[in-house]
């Protein structure tokens, strides 16, 4: 896995080349099925894409199926970097299938971008994948004694080549697809596009989210289907949510309809915690509700569990606010505006000299030395993986002339590396896995730091807490781990600071 420089939200605020500070976020997936709309599938493919935009900035690509031949086009950058409108008038199709990347498993290279295309007997297929396998290497090697040929490094590939096998030993779209997932361990969401159908797939424990969307229309049933890794890429299209696709469900899209599959016997469902906390865009909705009012809950909690008196509560921008809004509304301390964050900061390969970063250059975030000047301060983040970011955030907010300066975290400490599909370092990366909250709080230079509790996360979840996967901060993987794997980040002893 190769890190690439995360884009989002409290990242590093002085472009350099120091990795972020927090743990780099899955990728998104898309998917359409719209027959009468073959001119517009890729559009509504990249407004989708666009929406998801947050879920990763690496790489974005499309493949759309016309009459069974494939169209795509793919490349590093960002998605209004990558399209415009003559490549996507030149993606015709009745089906599309989008991808914007961060790298989980494999090098951060255009050949890598998806969606990944290969050919079968049925036809070509094109997959888009959101997620991380934990038996890469055994599944390699079982193609590898079949003599397939590998075009990249990604882990999508091989699900991809695996489907391919097992659909040219003379099995259907559906039945080939199933027995390939039996083979693939691991996080995964799919959206894979056919020359018969469309399919969306989670793993059996739905550790990734994707959600099924209607398009209403001039068709004869009066809609089309759209997948999508969160309500937000919905909504970006008016198209309207139906429900989530199930753990160990397999939806199969064609011009009669959807039909649904359960591939694998149901497990138990384990979405990442993370993707209420910080990954997934506050106005998309998950159980109900959309993850704003969840935020809300965490910080409304976390000031019942480390109160401290100030004079205003400010969140890091932007995923940091809504936490800072309840623990201000809970605690009944005001809340206020401490730093402003450059919304037009894109990717830019234009780097500060050191001699501009030893002078402060702050392309990120800025303060509001007005509001802070003589002020006691909370501020609060979502999250501390390696506490760079923090600490330089602490020492703007004390340069601005804050007296004090507290900071809270509406999540637990994140003790352990993940192995599926976000990048979280090596174990012995994670200053929480090494440090007492004590210790932390010396090295960022807050007057006082605490972390919401584990307990206090799952019950504002307010569903069954069984229902999440947090090992992030447990080291409970509910997924079995090889050992070869888990070596190669889990390197320190199983103890818990």
């Amino acid at each position: 896995m190769m890190p690439q420089q995360h884009l989002n939200d409290t990242e590093d605020f002085l472009m350099n080349n120091q990795r972020s500070d927090k743990p780099e976020e899955a990728c998104g997936v898309f998917g359409v099925y719209a027959p009468e709309r073959t001119l517009e599938v890729a559009k509504l493919t990249y407004f989708g894409l666009y929406a998801l935009q947050h879920r990763g900035q690496e790489s974005a690509g499309i493949a759309t199926l016309k009459q069974g031949r494939v169209y795509c086009h793919k490349d590093m950058g960002l998605v209004s970097q990558v399209f415009n409108e003559d490549i996507l008038e030149q993606l015709p199709g009745e089906i599309a299938v989008g991808h914007t990347r961060y790298s989980t498993t494999g090098s951060s290279l255009k050949e890598n971008a998806q969606p990944f295309i290969t050919e079968t007997r049925l036809g070509k297929l094109a997959l888009a994948h959101n997620g991380n396998l934990v038996n890469a290497v055994e599944l390699r090697k079982h193609l590898t004694s079949k003599e397939t040929d590998f075009v990249t490094t990604t882990d999508s590939e091989m699900i991809a080549l695996t489907i391919a096998d097992e659909v040219n030993s003379g099995k259907d779209w559906i039945e080939g697809a199933i027995s390939a997932f039996k083979l693939c361990t691991g996080a995964y969401s799919l959206t894979i596009a056919t020359p018969d159908g469309l399919m969306g797939v989670r793993d059996r424990n739905g550790i990734r989210p994707l959600v099924i969307g209607v398009l209403r229309g001039e068709s004869a049933d009066g809609e089309r289907y759209v997948l999508s890794s969160e309500t937000c890429g919905l909504d970006i299209i008016g198209a309207e949510y139906v429900r989530d696709v199930n753990p160990g469900e397999l939806v199969w899209i064609t011009d009669s309809g959807l039909i649904s599959v359960d591939w694998a016997e149901k497990g138990e469902k384990k979405l990442c915690v993370f993707e209420m906390i910080y990954f997934a865009r506050p106005d998309s909705v998950m159980h109900d509700e959309t993850l704003y009012s969840y935020r809300i809950r965490l910080g409304r909690q976390l000031a019942r569990e480390s109160f401290v008196d100030a004079d205003l509560v400010i969140g890091v921008p932007d995923s940091g606010i809504p936490a800072a809004i309840g623990f201000s509304r809970e605690s009944g301390l005001a809340y206020g505006e401490g730093l402003i964050k450059n919304r037009y900061v894109g990717r830019t390969f234009i780097q500060p000299t050191q001699s501009m970063r030893e002078a402060g250059i702050r392309m990120k975030l800025n303060t509001l030395k007005d509001a802070l000047q003589g002020k006691r301060i909370i501020i609060v983040d979502d999250s501390i993986v390696r506490g760079t970011t923090s600490k330089k955030i602490v020492k703007t907010l004390r340069d601005a002339g804050a007296t004090e300066v507290h900071m809270r975290i509406s999540s637990p400490p994140v003790t352990h590396p993940c192995f599926y599909g976000i990048d979280t370092d090596n174990q012995d990366q994670l200053i929480a896995a090494t440090k007492s909250v004590k210790e932390i709080g010396e090295r960022i230079g807050v007057d006082t730091l605490a972390y919401l509790t584990w307990e206090g996360m799952l019950e504002a979840t307010q569903e069954d807490t069984n229902h999440f996967c947090s090992a992030c901060f447990t080291g409970d993987y509910p997924v079995s781990i090889p050992e070869d794997v888990k070596r190669s980040k889990l390197i320190l002893e199983e103890t818990k600071v």
